[in-house]
Formats: C-alpha cells, sequence, structure tokens
C-alpha cells in the first residue's frame, strides 16, 4: 500500500481552531471546512439556546441527510439510464437489420 502525504492544517469550524491532517489540497479542504462551518452556524443560529455539541450533532445529521439524498437521487438516475439502455438494446436487437443478418 502506497503512503500518502499528509499536510497539516490550521482551520476554524464555528470559531473552534483545529488541526486538521488531509491528504487533500488546500482547496479542497477550504472546502470541506467551509460547509461544515456553514451547517455548525445554521443550527447554531436556528436553535439559540443549543449547546456547540448538538449543533455539532445536528450539522453531521444534515450533512448525512444531503448525501443520503444525493445517492437516492443518483441511484434512482441510474436505474432510469438502465432502463433506457436495455429498451435501446432491445430495439437494436429486434431491428430489420438484425433479423435479416445485415448487421454483420
Amino acid at each position: 500500500m502506497e503512503d500518502t502525504i499528509k499536510t497539516t492544517y490550521e482551520v476554524l469550524i464555528a470559531g473552534l481552531p483545529l488541526k486538521l491532517r488531509s491528504s487533500h489540497d488546500e482547496e479542497t479542504v477550504a472546502k470541506l471546512v467551509a460547509l461544515v462551518d456553514e451547517k455548525v452556524k445554521e443550527a447554531m443560529d436556528a436553535h439559540a439556546t443549543v449547546s456547540f455539541q448538538n449543533a455539532l450533532l445536528l450539522a453531521a445529521l444534515h450533512l448525512a441527510e444531503d448525501l443520503i439524498l444525493l445517492k437516492q437521487a443518483a441511484n434512482h438516475q441510474l436505474t432510469g439510464l438502465e432502463s433506457r439502455a436495455k429498451e435501446l438494446l432491445t430495439n437494436l436487437e429486434s431491428s430489420p437489420l438484425t433479423r435479416t443478418g445485415l448487421d454483420h
């Protein structure tokens, strides 16, 4: 297994300084941190009395929800594409050219 070079990044999430080690580039880490920071702040703004720990859990749940919904949408689209591909293949196999042997 190849060792991946990891860089240490100093970031802020909801005002909390963190050191992260990641093999991702700086731009990707910045995007990830910004997304998590946004979700934590949204949770804290939506619930005035929520603790920081609960805001983190709410943010994690919102991110998990987004992930699951995206996966479901992608699977639905893949199923539709698969059905369409099978339909096209069936149409090609039953075309007059295929039946007369002119496809070779």
